[in-house]
């Protein structure tokens, strides 16, 4: 199991607090030796503030040895600088903590520094004093103050940068509290400021969208409309360059929404095409299922991927909780695709294709030909589905011819409103070059 384990893959482009809920998961599966994910544990509470935590782990890890020195020095150090950054934003949390205040200070529009500062001596240094605070609360583990600080403090704050970074620390606080719709409205807002951010090289910018695609997993797998938003935002050129540059393990994640997500199945064209291309750098089971049910049509091959896609999906922290459903989706591609060669097809064959008993594959087949209102019939007697011709309407072959012509006609639009916006003298010049070079 631990071969196809991403844990170690997706650690560098996550949070310290944000990787404990994977290696929980993987203590549960038994992924690791049991020491071992304690050990990884007590590396990262190192870097946190979560001192009593680490105690707890250390106990876990030596039975009936007393906490070490370090330990104990270091907590009495994080209360001390914890009652020091609350005094110096004191006034600032005072009014913050008056639930009733803040509301009325919104709603009159009065929730501004000017205002603050004139009715109760809250200055600038204050509110960076917030921020300082905040994050501090979010490294001891309590994410609900760090969410509610961060909030005020970016209503609050000018600064550009330190707005930025709470936008972060706010998004990571509320995947933590899985708050989801929360946090898929942080999650569009960090990207939007992502992508119209000037940072200082490409390579940064590289970095803070692949950190945005790894903590977006979260999201993507738990809000309900998550997994469209992945597919979307995934396929925009921006992004899938991202994966295909510096995280093609995302393929596995994005296969598995594009897989278990119906009405977006004709990306399964799309998805495969990239698939293939980056095969030299990443593959899994997952990955492997679809090559050899679209590029290969290896139905065996495809079942036996799908067994092992089975471990990965128990394993996998994001992708656990939808293993049924991506199994019956599946299924379902491999009937689809079967389906499409075949006229006559034996369920006992089929059955195995499907890592199904024959019983259980006959009521899997009349369901989906109920559901689905398939044009195909069970022959009890020979033991066969016997597939209805289908044949596309004229309407529909049109509708496929055309279905993109919309999407380039609005690119060529924008394109030729760009152009426009150059001005009409550097207009003229690139007319003139593309005459000259055509």
């Amino acid at each position: 199991m631990a071969q196809y384990d991403l844990t170690k893959a997706l650690s560098p482009f996550l949070d310290p607090h944000m990787i404990l809920p994977l290696l929980e998961h993987v203590q549960q599966k038994n992924v690791f030796p049991e020491n071992d994910i304690i050990k990884s544990r007590m590396d990262l509470l190192s870097s946190t503030n979560m001192v009593d935590f680490a105690m707890d782990n250390y106990k876990a890890l030596n039975p009936g040895a007393e906490v070490p020195k370090e330990m104990v020095e270091k907590r009495g150090k994080v209360v001390s600088q914890l009652k020091r950054l609350q005094a110096e934003c004191e006034p600032l949390v005072r009014v913050l903590d008056n639930v009733e205040l803040v509301k009325q200070l919104r709603t009159e529009k009065l929730f501004n520094m000017s205002y603050l500062q004139e009715n109760f001596q809250i200055t600038p240094a204050v509110v960076d004093s917030l921020y300082s605070y905040a994050k501090f609360q979010f490294d001891c583990g309590n994410y609900l103050s760090a969410a509610d600080y961060l909030y005020h403090f970016r209503a609050l704050s000018n600064n550009g940068d330190k707005n930025f970074m709470a936008l972060w620390g706010k998004l990571a606080a509320e995947i933590l509290m899985k708050n989801w719709e929360t946090a898929m409205d942080d999650f569009n807002r960090l990207r939007e400021n992502i992508d119209n951010k000037t940072f200082s090289s490409q390579t940064q910018l590289l970095n803070q969208r692949t950190w945005l695609i790894h903590w977006g997993l979260s999201v993507f797998f738990n809000h309900p409309n998550g997994r469209n938003v992945m597919i979307d935002f995934v396929f925009s050129e921006k992004y899938l360059n991202t994966v295909q540059t510096s995280c093609p393990h995302i393929l596995r994640y994005l296969a598995a929404a594009v897989i278990t997500t119906k009405r977006r199945r004709p990306m399964l064209k799309e998805l495969v095409k990239v698939i293939e291309q980056e095969a030299y750098h990443y593959q899994d089971p997952i990955t492997d299922f679809l090559q050899c049910l679209y590029t290969h049509f290896d139905f065996d091959g495809a079942q036996q991927k799908l067994q092992q896609c089975t471990e990965v999906l128990k394993t996998d922290y994001f992708l656990a909780p939808m293993h049924d459903e991506f199994l019956d989706n599946a299924r379902l591609l491999i009937f689809e695709t079967y389906c499409r060669i075949h006229q006559c097809i034996d369920i006992g064959m089929l059955a195995s294709k499907l890592n199904m008993s024959a019983a259980e594959a006959e009521v899997w087949i009349v369901n989906l030909i109920r559901n689905a209102r398939l044009d195909a019939k069970i022959n009890s007697e020979k033991n066969q589905v016997i597939m209805g011709t289908q044949y596309p309407s004229v309407y529909q072959q049109v509708i496929e011819k055309t279905k993109g012509l919309s999407f380039r006609s609005s690119v060529l639009a924008n394109n030729i409103e760009k152009r426009q916006a150059l001005g009409a003298t550097f207009g003229r010049r690139l007319i003139d070059e593309e005459t000259v070079a055509q």
